[in-house]
């Protein structure tokens, strides 16, 4: 499994700053421990799906800003080919999920495929880890996987967005994923080698950031375990490897982890 943590998301992601990077940091938290297994779970795995993947779902949630579209869902009133029959249809199941389901009859369907009451409780589909599952599943459901292997970013595109909508930005996010991509592999060369674990730096976050955190305490560095990887954190691991003569570069691989005895 390619590890795929907050800080790869963070990289394909474009910056926000004040409330917008709050809403991101938020969304990111909430599925950066199990992003990973997820994608695996549905065939997500290799270099090409993943970016692919990416590219689409940071385009389709504004850069993991929201999992609910901001128009207000009334254009879509009395749409029947979406299964809205009913008064309020339009509004109740406006586009909701990183890949946003629309209507009520996908609302249904994809409720069906995930055992979930979606189409009673609209609201699950907006958060954060089941938009995730749903965004996987809508995945899968469209056979991309196979597109993605043939890189087809416009054949992709229009599955999701049934046009050809936000191309230009889609590529943009292809592209920093399959450079975010490259980069961690070599990390992970470089850091793992001849061991298993996780690598760890800056931006990361999660239950392997609170288990290096515990073990950077119990060796004597006043950290909160907060699941952050930080600038308390990283100052913690540069000072580490110092001491232990390795290469002070705030990444923790194989031999960081040794260092620390975990």
């Amino acid at each position: 499994m390619i590890p795929l943590d907050a800080d790869f998301i963070y990289e394909v992601a474009p910056t926000f700053s004040g409330r917008f990077l709050v809403a991101q940091r938020r969304i990111v938290s909430a599925i950066a421990d199990d992003f990973a297994t997820m994608l695996d779970g549905y065939g997500i795995d290799t270099y090409l799906r993943i970016a692919h993947f990416m590219a689409q779902v940071t385009h389709e949630c504004a850069g993991f800003r929201t999992t609910e579209e901001f128009a207000s869902g009334a254009d879509y009133e009395g749409r029947t080919d979406l299964g809205n029959m009913q008064a309020g249809d339009g509004m109740r199941y406006k586009g909701r999920g990183l890949i946003q389901l629309t209507g009520r009859q996908n609302y249904r369907r994809y409720g069906d495929l995930l055992n979930l009451p979606l189409e009673d409780q609209p609201e699950l589909a907006a958060q954060p880890l089941t938009s995730l599952r749903i965004a996987c599943t809508y995945w899968d459901d469209h056979g991309l996987n196979a597109l993605a292997d043939r890189d087809n970013l416009v054949a992709i595109t229009r599955r999701v967005n049934g046009g050809t909508n936000g191309l230009a930005e889609r590529g943009q996010c292809l592209s920093r994923a399959k450079t975010a991509l490259r980069r961690r592999q070599g990390i992970i060369v470089s850091h793992l080698q001849g061991g298993t674990g996780s690598v760890l730096r800056r931006g990361s976050f999660g239950a392997e950031v609170e288990r290096l955190q515990t073990a950077l305490r119990e060796a004597g560095w006043p950290l909160a375990v907060d699941g952050d990887f930080g600038a308390a954190t990283e100052l913690a691991v540069l000072q580490l490897q110092t001491s232990n003569g390795l290469t002070a570069d705030g990444i923790v691989g194989r031999v960081t982890w040794d260092a620390l005895g975990v």
